[in-house]
């Protein structure tokens, strides 16, 4: 029989709920309602404006399907803009509204404080280690993901 604590995918799904925990306590106290993915689409729309939702999805690695829901929470919450595309009428392209980029300047301290939250019983050696296997287990297993992270080269640059 196993044991749970030892077991990567039972203390990843715990550290899960743990960072889960920590980002919405952090969100209450800076007063914001926005929850993790709603940051790192913010993020990724200040840093590359104009984004479809498909290429948004890969871009934060969050699935395609549900992107939609959080897209639209974030429009109805006048944090982002959707326009029609400049270059297909079809299509509809996403943009940082100015209430978006308050938000992001009001929560970026807030989400700092979360990360330092979940390394804080490490020494700096360890979160240095800790970080780079984080970083290499998460590349090497992106393409087993039911929602890959997918970087785009041609992306726009604000």
């Amino acid at each position: 029989m196993s044991d749970l604590e030892t077991m990567p995918g039972h203390l990843i799904r715990r550290l899960q709920q743990i960072s889960l925990a920590r980002f919405a306590s952090r969100m209450a106290e800076a007063g914001l309602d926005l929850t993790s993915v709603q940051y790192a689409a913010l993020l990724m729309l200040r840093d590359h404006p104009g984004l479809d939702q498909q290429t948004l999805a890969g871009m934060i690695a969050y699935d395609r399907v549900t992107i939609g829901g959080v897209i639209d929470r974030l429009v109805q919450k006048g944090l982002v803009d959707r326009e029609v595309s400049p270059t297909d009428r079809r299509a509809r392209v996403l943009m940082l509204s100015s209430a978006g980029l308050v938000t992001l300047d009001i929560a970026e301290p807030w989400v700092d404080k979360v990360q330092d939250d979940l390394v804080v019983h490490l020494s700096r050696d360890e979160r240095d280690v800790f970080l780079r296997v984080l970083q290499k287990a998460t590349q090497a297993g992106n393409e087993m993901s039911r929602a890959p992270l997918r970087l785009v080269a041609k992306v726009q640059s604000s």
